[in-house]
């Protein structure tokens, strides 16, 4: 999308009305990684826009590696980010996928070094849980 990390000038140019406009009407928008990348109070207000524009009008899928509980931070507001879950949430069908990265699959032994490096020492040998990737779609 680009635009919620780029724009932090005023959300109300023409320009930017423009493209929030072509990006409300496609029948399906896919939003990959929300969370990924650091997103401005700006950007963060131009995507609750977006969304409530599409809301009950247009499908959108929706990835993330972080649960709900984590967007509060992500946007830079608590409220807004539960408007957007609620909103989201309404009309969804939420697919939680556990398990290692498929672009993972052929390098299992990097796999293992860069998770088994992170891990505390206290684990008793443990393996940690792969973060879930949650994934919603709004029809």
């Amino acid at each position: 999308m680009g635009f919620t990390s780029r724009n932090n000038r005023g959300i109300d140019t023409p320009l930017l009305q423009a493209r929030l406009k072509v990006l409300t009407h496609p029948a399906v928008l896919v939003v990959d990684e929300i969370g990924y990348l650091p997103i401005s109070r700006t950007g963060a207000m131009l995507f609750f826009q977006l969304m409530t524009r599409r809301y009950e009008h247009a499908s959108t899928v929706l990835t993330s590696n972080k649960g709900f509980e984590d967007w509060g931070e992500i946007f830079g507001d608590d409220v807004m980010a539960a408007a957007l879950i609620d909103r989201l949430v309404h009309h969804c069908h939420l697919v939680t996928i556990r398990g290692n990265s498929y672009r993972m699959r052929q390098h299992s032994e990097l796999w293992q070094t860069l998770h088994t490096a992170h891990e505390p020492e206290s684990s008793g040998g443990r393996r940690r849980r792969t973060p879930a990737r949650q994934e919603a779609t709004t029809t």
